[in-house]
């Protein structure tokens, strides 16, 4: 097949890519270039998806499949459509898991579950904050131009090599760095990712056997617990001891979840976010999704962290001093 990769250069479109070219696929990337480089093995093509005319470059070609995994520009992505929807064998957009209306329901599936509407006309499309209502326009924008060749993937939390966001990475540095650990939240509370790998597997596999329709692209949820300990077996070091403090109390310490600064990854407040880490994924899984354990994500996360520094400002996750103020308190609460 020949697959043309809108991106490729940075972590799950680089990701994508690199599987696509080692399951002996012809692969083109089509990208600025300003943000990293494409793998060994594929075509570059320096595209501009700022620009009416910015696909030019790729000329006539036709491709077996297309991927775009294009954030939330519905104007990139409509432009990518226009170009090259009537040439493409098969489409497959990224979505993702913050399309969804309602946050707290568990148990929901992408075939039913309610999303947000669209953002209003004219709304600035860089606005973060219309993050998931600029992704329903991109899925519908998908949906009405390729319309039986559309693959809607709705990825949740992406994890694993290349990623830099620090929401899972935290954990198996803080872990392998050993003494008393905050973990937040239960040990039943249910959290879930996707590793970058799988996902990519996925998604080319998706496009070798013509996958369609709208489906969730995330792990089956997994006890909080067991993924903290799989991840203590995994990579954590001898002395290493988890003291597990209540959400509602650390929001009272001003701790944030989920990401940005003063955050604990993977915690979530609940029951207002239950719905975000319960999906059902069982049709996802029949369509082809295969995940690894914990353990081997968590191995391959802490590699990852060692070429990006422990010891480097975090974008999420709390400092040693933050947590151990934390943990003294919360002693002297308890």
């Amino acid at each position: 097949m020949h697959i043309l990769v809108l991106g490729g250069t940075v972590f799950l479109s680089r990701t994508v890519a690199e599987t696509a070219c080692d399951a002996g696929h012809q692969v083109t990337c089509a990208a600025r270039g300003v943000s990293g480089n494409p793998p060994d093995g594929v075509e570059f093509v320096q595209v501009d998806r700022d620009q009416p005319d910015g696909l030019a470059e790729l000329g006539a070609a036709d491709f077996d499949a297309i991927v775009d995994v294009e954030v939330q520009s519905p104007t990139r992505v409509r432009r990518a459509l226009d170009a090259l929807g009537a040439k493409a064998g098969h489409w497959t957009y990224v979505s993702s898991g913050s399309v969804y209306a309602d946050e707290e329901t568990t148990g929901q599936d992408a075939a039913g579950a309610p999303v947000v509407p669209p953002p209003p006309k004219g709304s600035d499309e860089t606005d973060r904050e219309l993050y998931g209502p600029f992704k329903v326009a991109c899925e519908e924008a998908v949906r009405e131009v390729v319309g039986d060749k559309a693959f809607i993937c709705r990825a949740g939390l992406i994890v694993g090599p290349r990623d830099v966001s620090d929401r899972f990475g935290y954990w198996p540095a803080r872990l392998a760095g050993g003494g008393e650990v905050l973990v937040p939240g239960a040990p039943d509370d249910l959290v879930q990712y996707v590793d970058v790998r799988d996902l990519a597997q996925w998604i080319v596999h998706s496009a070798q056997n013509r996958v369609v329709g709208t489906l969730d692209a995330v792990a089956a949820p997994r006890r909080w617990g067991a993924v903290i300990e799989a991840m203590a077996t995994a990579v954590g070091a001898p002395d290493l001891a988890l003291t597990w403090v209540p959400g509602p109390w650390l929001a009272e310490q001003g701790v944030a979840p989920w990401a940005g600064p003063d955050s604990l990854p993977l915690w979530l407040p609940l029951p207002a976010y239950a719905g975000l880490m319960s999906r059902d994924v069982s049709a996802s899984l029949d369509a082809g999704l295969t995940t690894r354990s914990t353990e081997e994500i968590a191995t391959a996360a802490l590699d990852w962290e060692r070429v990006l520094g422990l010891d480097r400002d975090r974008r999420s996750g709390i400092t040693r001093e933050r947590e151990a103020e934390l943990l003294t308190a919360w002693r002297a609460a308890a």
